[in-house]
Parts: structure tokens; sequence; C-alpha cells
């Protein structure tokens, strides 16, 4: 009976923590939490202490009801109720469960707090049946350890090969990238020699341009001081030439102004002895 009646409940997903309740912190509780694709829609609870076992169910409608309770919004009291349940030691300090049962141990009150600065305020609470094989419970709050501890060792032993390989490909990147480092070396030496060269020729090119250009520009002085002076030359000679034309045309002019002047005097000289032939009877007539 007992298998069939927590065979539902064993094959939704499940949380076991372990619990100090404030009414008691010294005693030690396993908490089993198990639901169907979400908290909000139901779950249940197995409570033990390790000798007696207890168990009840919280219904979608009560979850329902407790948000409308305390006046809170349904899907922040279901992440609430998450984080009470299922969280575990994450959550510790901020959440306590008080756990009070009968003289027969027969029913067992469950309450679940959240934890304020100034008290607190309780977010649900239920009673749990007594469970008439609580060794059968404990049986299986065991094997679900003892399946968790197996998941983890497998999922140890995955993530410890993808480790060895991650390492393993690591290594193999690590002598890549050193071998890449020594081929980018040796390139870049490679270049650096190219580029001397490139440069070394580049310079020497440019010196025997410069060269030329200097050789052009003195050739062009030369010929521009050539042609000066054969202008220069040239003009002297032109002015030289005038110089000599003017001086002979002065020549020229006082043999002419000399030669013009000679029968001006022959003529006053013929002049002056015909005035002396007309005028000598007087001089005679004087003398007398």
């Amino acid at each position: 009976m007992l298998s069939d009646q927590f065979c539902g409940v064993w094959k939704m997903e499940k949380t076991l923590n372990r619990i100090h309740p404030v009414s008691d912190p010294e005693a030690t509780y396993f908490l089993q939490v198990s639901w169907e694709k979400d908290l909000g829609t139901g779950f249940g609870i197995i409570l033990s202490d390790g000798q007696c076992a207890w168990t009840g169910t919280v219904s979608e409608a009560e979850i329902s009801r407790e948000a409308a309770d305390m006046e809170m919004n349904r899907e922040k009291y279901v992440e609430e109720l998450k984080k009470a349940l299922i969280a575990g030691e994450e959550s510790a300090d901020k959440y306590n469960f008080a756990v009070s049962r009968d003289e027969e141990n027969m029913e067992c009150h469950f309450c679940y707090e959240r934890n304020l600065k100034d008290g607190s305020f309780r977010l649900g609470s239920l009673k749990l049946q007594k469970v008439l094989s609580p060794a059968e419970v404990v049986k299986e709050l065991i094997g679900y350890c003892l399946d968790c501890l197996g998941r983890l060792h497998a999922k140890n032993e995955h993530l410890q090969k993808e480790n060895e390989r991650l390492f393993s490909s690591w290594s193999d990147m690590e002598k890549l990238l050193e071998k890449c480092v020594e081929a980018k070396e040796e390139l870049e030496a490679d270049l650096y020699n190219r580029f001397i060269l490139v440069l070394n020729e580049k310079k020497a090119k440019i010196r025997s341009l410069q060269k030329l250009l200097n050789e052009a520009k003195e050739a062009k002085e030369s010929a521009v001081g050539a042609k000066c002076t054969r202008v220069s030359i040239a003009t002297t000679q032109m002015a030289t030439g005038r110089e000599n034309d003017y001086d002979g045309n002065t020549d020229e002019e006082s043999e002419n102004l000399t030669q013009a002047s000679l029968p001006s005097e022959s003529c006053n000289s013929a002049i002056y002895k015909t005035a002396l032939v007309w005028w000598e009877p007087f001089f005679v007539f004087s003398s007398s």
C-alpha cells in the first residue's frame, strides 16, 4: 500500500533538503518536496526525522487561496514557495520552519515562514499524516539520495572527461599557438629585411634623381648665363657701333660746317676789297 501510495509522487520532480525547525533547533528533519510540471500546480511533502515520517499534499486551489489571503500576486507567491521549500540551504537564513506533533506522533503540523527585519510572516502550513511504515519512507529517501549521488558521480565523470578533453585541446592549441608565434616572428623578420632592401633602393633612387635634378639645374643656369653673356656682348657691340656712328657724323658735320664757312670768308674778303676800291678816292681826298 505504501509503494502504491507514493508511486505517483516518486515519478514527479523531487528535491530533498535538511532543515532545522525554529521550534527545536537541535533537531534535524529531512524535507522532500515533489511536484508535477510546476510547483504552482500543487505539490506533495514528506517529512521525516529518521524514525517517523509524515506526508501531506497542497493543491493548486489551496495555493491560490493562500496567495489571496496574503493579498499577494500568485506568481510571486509561487516564487516564494520555491525559495522556501526547494532552494534549501541557499536561502536557509531567509525562511523558517516550524514542526509540532502530537504525543502519539499521528499528526504533525508543518509551517513555513519568511523572515523579515521586524519579524516574519507565514507563507503556508498544513497538517501531515503519519506514515504507517516509516522505514519504507526512510528507505525511499536513502534510495533517492543514492540516485542523486549516482547522477552526480556520472556527471562528475562526464565533466572530468570533458575537462581532460578540453585540457588536451588547450595543450594542442597552445602548441599550435607557439608555432603560429614562431611563424609570425619569422614572417616579420623576413618582411623587415625586405623592407630594408626596398627602403635602401628607394633612397638610392632618390639620391640619383636628386643628382640628376641638380645637374639639370646647373646646366640650365649655365645656359642662362651664356645666353645673358651673349646678349650683353651683342648689346655692347651695338652700343659701340652707335657711338662710332655718332662720332663719324659729328666729324663730317664739322668738316661740312668748315667748308660752308670758307666761302663766306672769301665772299667777305671780296666785299672788303671792293669797298676799299670804292672808298679809296675819299681816303686820298682826305689826305690832301
